[in-house]
């Protein structure tokens, strides 16, 4: 498969080609996501980067790329709206 979105070589800026800079744009949310100590909005950051990576993974045709990512979507996915609690418990009532 061929990417379909974008003709190769020709959109660049700043000399990068626009599936570059989704393969970086991905990797910076990606990344961002493991600063965060809110659980909700880091599978909301991490989701958004690993959908990035799979339009890249379609970009260069990457299954590996693509698979995996889709994967960790769906866990994200599943943990935010599935598997959803209801009542948060209070931070003081968290035992370690």
């Amino acid at each position: 498969m061929t990417a379909f979105f974008i003709p190769k070589n020709q959109m660049e800026i700043l000399g990068i080609s626009a599936t570059e800079w989704i393969g970086y744009l991905s990797s910076f949310f990606v990344a961002i996501s493991f600063f965060m100590k809110n659980i909700i909005k880091l599978r909301i950051v991490n989701s958004l980067g690993c959908i990035l990576f799979i339009i890249y993974g379609i970009l260069i045709d990457s299954w590996p790329v693509i698979m995996t990512n889709a994967v960790i979507v769906g866990v994200n996915f599943y943990y935010l709206f599935i598997n959803r609690k209801d009542k948060p418990v209070p931070a003081d009532e968290v035992k370690p």
